[in-house]
C-alpha cells in the first residue's frame, strides 16, 4: 500500500495467553497511521469466585484449561471447563464471554448468543463483549441489533472510529447504502484516506448509478499519489466501463504525461477507439505497445490477445490483428504463447494448414500444454495429414500418456497406415481410458475401428465382437454395416448375417455405389449371381463413384453367368480404371476366374 493506511475489517484477532488466563485484543495497523489504541483487555478476573483460596484456585485452573482448549481448537472440551466455572459464578462476565467464544468456534451460534448477551449485560462498557455479541447477531442476520451495538460503541469516542467499517458493512447487509456511505465518511474524517474504503464507496455509488460520485472517489486516490499513474489508469477503466470514453482519454493522457511507457494506457486507448470505430487509431496504439523493446514477448502476446477479442466480426480489424501477430511471431520466434495466439487466429480465419504449422511450432517450444497438442492433432485429422497425425500423437503421448483422445487419434492413424497391431493396442488403450466418458459417439467410433483393426490382424472373433458392440447401440451404423458384412463375405462365414446387414445398408442408401457393390458381392459369394448382377448394374449407374473393384466384380458375375467374353471386357475396363484386385491380370490373360 502506498501512503494510505490499511486495516483489516471484519477480522478480529484474539490471542489467548492460557497460562495467565488473559485475553489480548490485537488489531493490525501500519506505522504510517499512528493513532491512539485502547490498551484495555477484557476483564478475566475470577476473584469473585468463591471465598476460599482453594475454590478460587480451582476456578482459575478450570478457566485456564478452558482457554488452553480454545487455543488448540478443542471447543467442546473448553465448554466443559467454562461450564464448571459458571456453575460456581454465573455472573462472571469473562467466563460468559469465553463460553460464547467456545460455542462460536464450535459453530453453535444459537447456543453462543445467551452467553454473549449475559457478558454484555454484566459489563456493557467492555467493547469486546459488544463486538462479540454484534458478530453473533450478524451471523443470525439480526442486523438492526448489531447496528445498535456498533453505534453505541462509536459514540464512546474517536478511539473506536475504525469500527465504523464494520458498521458500514452491516448497513450494506441490511440494504442501507446511504447509511453505509455516511459511516465510511466518518471513518475517513477520523482516520484519513483509506483505499479499501474508497473502493467500497465507489461500488455503492456505481450500484446507485452515481457515476460522478464514483469518479470523485477515484480523484481522491489520484490526489493521494499524484506522481503515480496507476490510479489514473484505474479511473480511466472505471470511465470506460461506464461508457465515458472521451472523459477517460483525459485521464489516460494524464497518466502518459507521468510515464510515456505504459502499455496498459495504449491498450485502453485502443479499446476506446475501437468503440468509436476508428480502427486505424486502434492499430496505431497497439503498434506502440508492440514496438516497446522493454516488454517481453509473452506480455505483448497477452495484450494482442485482448485486442483480438475486441475485433469481433470486423474483417479489416481481424486482418490487422493477424498482421500484428505474424510480425510479433517473426520478432519473437521462440515464444510459445505468440505461436499459440497466431495459430488461434489462423484457425478462426480458416487457414488450417498455417494454423497447424504454428501449433506444431508452439508444441516444439513448450510441449507441456494439453490444449496445444489437442488443437494440433485435430487439425492433422481435418487436413488428412496421416503421417503428421501419427508423429504428433506419439509425441503428445510421451507427455500425456493417460489421455484417451490422443490414444484414439494414434490408433486411427495406425489403422489408416495398415499398422493393424499398433492400431489395436492404441484403440484398446483409448477404450480403457475413455470407459467412463459420456460421449457415446466416441465409444462407438473406437469399437468400429477396433473391428477393422482386429480383422486386419486376423482376429475375427474380436473383430466380430467389436462390430456387434456397435450395432447393439446403433443398429444402423453405416461404417459397421458395410465393413462387417463385407469381411464376413470374404471369410464366407455367417452369410445370412452378412446379407441382413448389407440389405439394411442399401435400404438406407439405395443409390450408393460402394454399398450396392458390398451387397452384390455377398450375393455373389452366396452364388446368387443373377441378383448380384442386378445390384452391380445399379452401382454402375453412378459413374462418378464407380471404382475398379466394382467393375472387376461385375466381370466376375458375368463370367459366372456364362458370358466370358463380356467378363474379359469388364476386367480390362477395371484395369484401366485402377484399384482392382491382385489377380486381375491373370483373369485377363487366361480369360478365366
Amino acid at each position: 500500500m502506498k501512503t494510505l493506511y490499511k486495516f483489516f475489517s471484519n477480522q478480529f484477532l484474539i490471542v489467548w495467553i492460557g497460562t495467565l488466563g488473559l485475553v489480548i485484543w490485537l488489531t493490525l495497523t501500519p506505522a504510517s497511521a499512528q493513532r491512539r489504541r485502547e490498551k484495555a483487555v477484557p476483564d478475566t478476573s475470577l476473584a469473585k469466585v468463591g471465598s476460599t483460596t482453594t475454590t478460587r484456585i480451582e476456578a482459575e485452573t478450570q478457566f485456564t484449561e478452558g482457554m488452553r482448549y480454545l487455543m488448540t481448537d478443542e471447543p467442546t472440551k473448553a465448554i466443559t471447563q467454562f461450564t464448571k466455572v459458571l456453575q460456581k459464578d454465573p455472573a462472571n462476565a469473562a467466563a460468559q464471554y469465553s463460553m460464547a467464544n467456545a460455542y462460536l468456534k464450535a459453530g453453535k451460534v444459537t447456543e453462543a448468543i445467551p452467553h454473549a448477551t449475559k457478558a454484555y449485560t454484566i459489563d456493557n462498557q467492555n467493547k469486546f463483549y459488544s463486538l462479540l455479541l454484534a458478530e453473533l447477531y450478524v451471523k443470525q442476520k439480526r442486523y438492526v441489533e448489531a447496528e445498535e451495538l456498533y453505534e453505541k460503541l462509536l459514540k464512546k469516542g474517536p478511539e473506536n472510529a475504525e469500527y465504523g467499517v464494520e458498521l458500514a458493512a452491516i448497513y450494506l447487509f441490511n440494504d442501507k447504502p446511504d447509511k453505509a456511505l455516511d459511516a465510511y465518511n466518518k471513518v475517513e474524517r477520523e482516520l484519513g484516506l483509506n483505499e479499501e474504503i474508497v473502493r467500497q464507496k465507489q461500488r455503492i455509488y456505481l450500484k446507485q448509478n452515481k457515476i460522478d460520485k464514483a469518479v470523485e472517489e477515484a480523484e481522491k486516490l489520484v490526489a493521494s499519489e499524484p506522481s503515480d499513474p496507476d490510479y489514473l489508469l484505474e479511473g480511466a477503466e472505471l470511465l470506460i466501463a461506464n461508457d465515458r470514453g472521451d472523459q477517460a482519454i483525459g485521464w489516460i493522457d494524464r497518466a502518459l504525461k507521468l510515464n510515456a511507457d505504459l502499455p496498459q494506457a495504449h491498450v485502453l486507448l485502443a479499446d476506446i477507439y475501437r468503440k468509436k470505430g476508428d480502427m486505424d487509431r486502434v492499430t496505431k496504439e497497439l503498434n506502440q505497445v508492440l514496438a516497446n523493446p522493454n516488454l517481453e514477448a509473452g506480455l505483448k502476446a497477452r495484450i494482442l490477445s485482448s485486442y483480438v477479442g475486441m475485433t469481433g466480426e470486423n474483417t479489416t480489424a481481424r486482418q490487422d490483428a493477424l498482421a500484428m501477430v505474424q510480425n510479433l511471431a517473426k520478432t519473437s520466434p521462440n515464444d510459445p504463447k505468440t505461436q499459440v495466439m497466431l495459430a488461434n487466429l489462423l484457425t478462426q480465419q480458416g487457414k488450417k494448414a498455417e494454423a497447424r504449422d504454428a501449433y506444431a511450432k508452439a508444441a516444439r517450444l513448450d510441449g507441456s500444454v494439453y490444449e496445444v497438442w489437442g488443437a494440433l492433432i485435430q487439425l492433422d485429422g481435418e487436413l488428412q495429414q496421416v503421417d503428421s497425425l501419427l508423429a504428433h500423437t506419439e509425441k503428445a503421448l510421451e507427455v500425456f500418456p493417460t489421455q484417451g483422445l490422443f490414444w484414439y487419434s494414434n490408433g486411427t492413424a495406425n489403422l489408416y497406415k495398415r499398422k493393424y497391431q499398433q492400431a489395436v493396442d492404441a484403440l484398446e488403450e483409448s477404450r480403457k481410458l475413455l470407459a467412463a466418458t459420456s460421449n457415446n459417439d466416441l465409444r462407438k467410433e473406437i469399437d468400429a475401428q477396433l473391428g477393422d483393426a482386429y480383422n486386419g490382424i486376423g482376429d475375427h472373433a474380436k473383430s466380430d465382437e467389436s462390430y456387434e458392440a456397435v450395432l447393439k447401440v446403433d443398429p444402423i451404423n453405416d461404417h459397421v454395416l458395410n465393413n462387417y458384412s463385407y469381411f464376413l463375405s470374404l471369410r464366407k462365414e455367417n452369410l445370412p448375417r452378412a446379407l441382413q446387414l448389407a440389405q439394411k445398408l442399401i435400404e438406407r442408401h439405395p443409390t450408393n455405389a460402394t454399398y450396392l457393390d458390398t451387397y452384390a458381392w455377398i450375393l455373389y459369394v452366396s452364388k446368387d449371381y443373377a441378383k448380384a448382377k442386378q445390384y452391380l448394374e445399379k452401382a454402375l449407374a453412378d459413374p462418378a463413384n464407380v471404382s475398379g473393384t466394382i467393375i472387376e466384380h461385375y466381370g466376375d458375375v458375368l463370367y459366372q453367368l456364362g458370358q466370358p467374353d463380356k467378363a474379359v471386357e469388364q476386367w480390362k475396363q477395371a484395369k484401366a480404371k485402377g484399384g482392382a484386385g491382385p489377380d486381375l491380370d491373370k483373369k485377363i490373360t487366361t480369360g478365366k476366374l
